[in-house]
């Protein structure tokens, strides 16, 4: 028995990293999992990987969810394969970070569309979902980059574009009480993903400083996050809600 039977998981951005794990993860767990990403090809990578763990999983991809119309295409099209949803896990981003001053409008811009705006047109989309549902599970993916100043590249974009993740938040834990509808916000530290990876793996790069600071000394995996998904969407969590939860090793604990 998994926590998740019976469950309709939507997940964005599944064709990699923290989506690709959280796909493994919550199909593991017995959900049937509806992922979607820019990219079509390793989407269905994914899709392949779990149906051969064992589990349940389509998709839509490529969808750009960085509008009304691709979000309301991807809850559509999870609705019309699963008749319904349970779960909305706000995953999928883009940013790009740099020097303060070297960063041009258009980097700000398409970093708040792509990790900002991309969580509002998923909740409206699948809101009403959720609601003629009875309720259910909505787990967004914020960043210790939303409370604190950067470790390593300028994030400015990156850090506001999450702090509004984790504010939206606390708002939609209010909206959704009386419908039971349960909001949530995860804040990953430092995770080895492919976006990270050219940091991580630079033997000339910044980690030793990085890990000098984290207590547990180390960097987190794309799986350990996906763990602590599965639980806030699952009934286990059932009085859990509004909830800010790092996983970053105690690097948010420490003094800067």
């Amino acid at each position: 028995m998994g926590r998740l039977d019976g469950k309709v998981a939507l997940i964005s951005g599944t064709a990699r990293g923290m989506g690709r794990a959280a796909a493994l993860e919550f199909a593991t767990q017995g959900a049937a999992v509806f992922g979607c990403d820019l990219d079509e090809k390793a989407n269905a990578e994914t899709v392949r990987l779990v149906s051969e763990a064992g589990g349940v999983m389509a998709a839509l991809a490529p969808v750009d969810l960085a509008s009304a119309s691709g979000a309301r295409a991807w809850v559509d099209a999870a609705v019309a394969e699963f008749g319904g949803l349970d779960i909305l896990y706000n995953n999928a981003s883009a940013l790009r970070n740099g020097p303060l001053m070297e960063l041009s409008d258009a980097d700000w811009h398409f970093t708040i569309k792509n990790e900002l705006d991309i969580v509002w047109y998923s909740v409206r989309a699948a809101w009403l979902e959720l609601v003629s549902r009875g309720g259910g599970s909505i787990v967004n993916v914020a960043s210790i980059a939303a409370k604190l100043g950067a470790r390593f590249a300028g994030q400015v974009p990156h850090g506001s574009a999450k702090g509004g993740v984790l504010a939206m938040t606390k708002h939609l834990c209010v909206a959704g009480g009386a419908y039971g509808i349960r909001v949530n916000a995860i804040l990953p530290g430092l995770i080895y993903t492919p976006e990270t990876a050219r940091y991580i793996d630079d033997p000339d790069g910044p980690l030793p400083g990085i890990l000098a600071k984290i207590p547990l000394g180390r960097y987190g995996h794309a799986h350990e996050v996906a763990k602590l998904a599965a639980f806030l969407a699952s009934d286990d969590a059932a009085f859990i809600t509004g909830a800010e939860i790092a996983i970053d090793g105690g690097d948010g604990s420490v003094a800067a």
